[in-house]
């Protein structure tokens, strides 16, 4: 069975990491396979690159100066054909291809002519809407039938307006495939059977951690900081804005007393000036271990998302012993039960506070739970799931299509 990825990255960021621990998996049981990537990649050996980054970045820009979001970029899908038909593969399983760097038209017209089995994990809702991946913040649900009048348009195309025209051909370019749907959150897919591609089957495998990394560890980091006797509420994000909560966690700092510390990881020089002087930054780190004992030394993990699927920190920070306190926004709820955290209404900020306190003072969820629940996310168990995904459909055909 010969299996190809197609994603944006290899090995770097949450995407490229998961087609990279898909592909281990994959080569142990001897089956050949490969990555088809556009720019970033840890060097990965079974990684093949069909762009460059320049390439990339100028393709995102003549998107958002012509709006073709999705529709450019026919020089990187002719390089990935090219590798599709030397590797003759069994099936292709696609992660994230709206990166500028794939012409949906173009590839899926392939897919289509020679009949492959497709499998798509969808990271968020781009595939069934005009311009966006996430809506939530915006209260749109133009997708459920045709997105027009896109009022998130800007953020894709500075002068045109194509989301209509977009909705449909991404409708007619996805018709007639042999495609089995996956997400990782059950909030998504039930998403997916309400939009234009609710006749394909779709199956939930969740997004799993490296347990062996993120499990609870001894370090300095209240010394370090001077946080000795304080509670710490740990928020970590790799893209701070409302869509993560940055101004929950400002109106917290007014509000919490002095005993209790705001932690903020994935900042950067431009957060930094945001922020009031009580919240304690820490910019972007690539070191997983430093994290993890970030995540071990907090009192509790608050999750203040307005636009999710299914979020990995989530799932870091209860391996770590920390409970967690989140917004009822996508699957972000969705791996956490009455023994590890709690969930609060959507903006709600008043809630929020008082779970925190609770959380911190009568101390519900103890950090042997927690770590139990963590078991569920053992990244290896998970994607054992695509490799059984994979066996099934390249037995049987497609799955109910």
């Amino acid at each position: 069975m010969k299996i190809v990825q197609i994603n944006t990255t290899c090995g770097v960021g949450s995407t490229g990491k998961i087609c990279v621990d898909i592909s281990k998996l994959l080569t142990e049981r001897g089956s050949e396979n490969r990555i088809l990537f556009s720019s970033r990649t840890n060097g990965y050996p079974l990684g093949v690159s069909c762009s460059t980054d320049a390439y990339t970045k100028f393709q995102a820009l003549k998107s958002r100066v012509f709006g073709n979001y999705g529709f450019q970029s026919q020089k990187a899908t002719r390089k990935m054909i090219s590798e599709l038909e030397k590797i003759q593969t069994d099936i292709v399983h696609l992660h994230n291809i709206h990166g500028h760097d794939c012409h949906l038209d173009m590839l899926f017209s392939w897919f289509r002519e020679h009949k492959t089995k497709l499998v798509w994990t969808f990271h968020d809702c781009w595939a069934f809407t005009g311009y966006c991946p996430h809506f939530t913040l915006s209260k749109c649900d133009k997708w459920k039938s045709r997105c027009a009048e896109c009022t998130q348009r800007p953020l894709y195309s500075w002068f045109f307006d194509r989301s209509q025209e977009l909705f449909e051909k991404k409708k007619k370019a996805l018709e007639d495939l042999d495609l089995t749907i996956v997400t990782p959150s059950q909030w998504l897919a039930d998403l997916v059977k309400q939009s234009f591609l609710k006749h394909y089957p779709v199956h939930v495998i969740h997004n799993g951690i490296d347990l062996d990394v993120f499990k609870n560890t001894e370090s300095s980091f209240r010394q370090k900081h001077g946080l000795e006797n304080k509670k710490i509420l740990l928020g970590v994000a790799f893209d701070w804005g409302e869509r993560k909560g940055l101004d929950v966690f400002e109106k917290l700092a007014d509000r919490l007393p002095d005993e209790y510390k705001i932690v903020l990881v994935g900042t950067d020089a431009k957060t930094d000036k945001q922020l009031p002087p009580n919240i304690l930054s820490i910019h972007q780190t690539q070191n997983q271990q430093e994290l993890a004992e970030i995540y071990s030394a907090a009192d509790v993990f608050v999750n203040p998302t307005r636009e999710e699927n299914y979020p990995t920190v989530n799932m870091e920070a209860l391996a770590c012993g920390t409970p967690v306190a989140t917004f009822q926004t996508g699957g972000s709820p969705e791996m956490l039960d009455e023994t590890c955290g709690s969930v609060v209404p959507c903006g709600d900020v008043d809630a929020l506070e008082k779970e925190i306190i609770r959380i911190c003072t009568d101390k519900p969820y103890s950090k042997e739970a927690c770590i139990q629940k963590a078991k569920e996310f053992d990244k290896n168990e998970r994607f054992k799931e695509y490799i059984a995904l994979y066996e099934r459909i390249n037995v049987a055909g497609t799955e109910g299509h």
